[in-house]
């Protein structure tokens, strides 16, 4: 069971970057998904959350009109688009699936926003 990331990188400011989170072992329908990330420094905040469907979302204030999740159940896989990148949003990015009690993390992929 395990949840992989894929997509980060160095990105200049303004740019975009679409980050993938691949689930292996376990249905991701049955999954509320989020993306959390973490900065050099401070502690981990939410993103972007998605249900089961897909036909809710929410999203931090921070990232409101520029990032947007979703997510393909038949391919097990939920997706950040990021756009209008900003040096703020560096920080390693990590997905998470969560069905009651039961989350599952991934290692994270780190996102880097430099001119």
């Amino acid at each position: 069971v395990q949840l992989v990331e894929s997509g980060g990188g160095l990105v200049h400011p303004g740019g975009s970057l679409r980050l993938s989170c691949v689930a292996s072992g376990f249905t991701l329908s049955s999954y509320y998904m989020s993306w959390h990330r973490q900065a050099p420094g401070k502690e981990r905040e939410l993103v972007a959350s998605i249900s089961f469907a897909g036909s809710n979302t929410n999203y931090a204030d921070s990232v409101k009109g520029r990032f947007t999740i979703s997510r393909d159940n038949a391919e097990n896989t939920a997706y950040l688009q990021m756009n209008s990148l900003k040096p703020e949003d560096t920080a390693v990015y990590s997905c998470n699936a969560r069905l009651g009690l039961t989350n599952f993390w991934g290692q994270g992929t780190q996102v880097t926003v430099s001119s």
